[in-house]
């Protein structure tokens, strides 16, 4: 995508007479594929080993009440938070919080990734200040 924006900008430009070196085309396809790479390394899930699952969740335990109702109440508080925060932060934090990093975050709401840094950071301290004032600590 990189390389059609940057051919796209040159056609666009007033002097076309010019054309863009095969080399610096390589040079940006080349970079776009290790940030591709790096992209999915990052976001790479592994499997647990099954014996490691079962430590983690055991299907024939009939869930704690009390964890339960405590998680209920953080969600509830969380999402009486973000609903008293101005429209943009909601957004941003909301992204965030569903595992969206900035970067990613800034391309879906089609923000500057500075824009929707500040307010993810912002809006996760007020978010954070709401929660500890209803008595909850995130």
């Amino acid at each position: 995508m990189r390389v059609m924006h940057v051919v796209e900008a040159h056609t666009s430009d007033v002097d076309r007479s010019r054309s863009l070196a095969t080399s610096y085309l390589y040079r940006v396809a080349h970079s776009a594929l290790v940030d591709e790479i790096r992209r999915v390394r990052r976001r790479r899930e592994e499997e647990l080993p099954d014996d490691k699952v079962a430590t983690f969740v055991d299907a024939s335990d009939p869930p704690d009440p009390e964890r339960l109702a405590a998680s209920q109440e953080v969600g509830r508080g969380i999402q009486n938070c973000l609903s008293h925060m101005n429209r943009d932060r909601r957004l941003a934090v909301t992204l965030y919080l569903q595992g969206h990093s900035v970067p990613e975050a800034a391309r879906i709401l089609d923000w500057s990734a500075k824009r929707t840094e500040n307010l993810v950071y912002r809006g996760l301290a007020d978010l954070r200040e709401c929660l500890m004032a209803k008595g909850m600590r995130p």
